[in-house]
């Protein structure tokens, strides 16, 4: 396994992981509006800026196949998705250590936005809950999620 900063040829894998995962996983989880919602908030441009400023990684198993992907801003872990067939494998983990690791060295508290399908994984892994928000889509449906913080 190999993390790597993504560059600007990474767009379309990262892009691919992301939707893919939210339109194979959210779905379990969350309404046709939310998912819209998610796949919208991730596009491109969202992606092509957080590339360009360096801040986007892309981790590749032992045959270089594109797994999953993470975003660092800061002290914020944004972003982090495997793609369904790797999940379980611990690609995931093995991210959100990378990203912890990385923060750890200029900051001593970590900040997610948790999703439903993860909150159970960062919670396992000594986040907490410190806020809880709605945001209501455009067809009135509602996207829930958890911001959870973990100190270093």
């Amino acid at each position: 396994m190999n993390i790597k900063l993504a560059c600007l040829s990474d767009l379309e894998t990262i892009k691919v992981i992301i939707h893919t995962t939210i339109s194979e996983v959210y779905p379990h989880y969350y309404s046709k509006g939310a998912v819209d919602f998610f796949l919208e908030h991730h596009n491109a441009d969202n992606i092509v800026n957080d590339i360009k400023s360096k801040c986007v990684f892309i981790c590749m198993d032992l045959n270089q196949n594109a797994v999953g992907t993470v975003t660092i801003k800061g002290n914020e872990i944004l972003r982090l998705f495997v793609m369904p067939q790797y999940q379980g494998k611990g690609f995931g983990g093995k991210l959100l250590e990378y990203a912890e690791n990385v923060i750890s060295s200029n900051y001593n508290e970590i900040k997610i936005d948790a999703s439903f399908p993860a909150k159970s994984i960062y919670l396992k892994k000594g986040y907490k809950e410190t806020e809880y928000h709605i945001i209501q889509t455009q067809n009135k449906d509602c996207l829930c999620y958890d911001v959870m913080i973990k100190q270093i």
